[in-house]
């Protein structure tokens, strides 16, 4: 798999994989949907190695987002690197959920 990228809305803050994901979900739970805006979130774990990230970024539980646009991207800790799929340059199109939580939300 090739490097995947992406940036938040307003381009300052950068991120990068350089591997295939770990796995692949979506979730309905109060707080995705919440951050979303939408039913869902869609989202690809990578190991925190593969993982990279240029640009201030602020946290709220965990999430890290752009201060200046307010985009979420990322949630990172020492071995998984968590990212929002909607923030990749290319439509995610050939990355297909592999689990789904919180369904009775949905």
């Amino acid at each position: 798999m090739t490097t995947l990228t992406g940036s938040c809305l307003c381009g300052r803050v950068r991120i990068a994989v350089h591997c295939a994901p770990n796995r692949l979900g979506i979730c309905h739970c109060t707080d995705c949907r919440q951050q979303s805006g939408s039913a869902f979130a869609f989202f690809g774990i990578w190991p925190a190695g593969q993982f990279e990230h240029s640009g201030e970024t602020l946290s709220f539980s965990g999430r890290c987002f752009c201060p200046h646009c307010g985009a979420r991207l990322f949630s990172l800790d020492e071995h998984e690197a968590e990212i929002q799929l909607g923030a990749l340059s290319a439509a995610p199109t050939n990355l297909t959920p592999t689990y789904e939580l919180w369904t009775k939300r949905r």
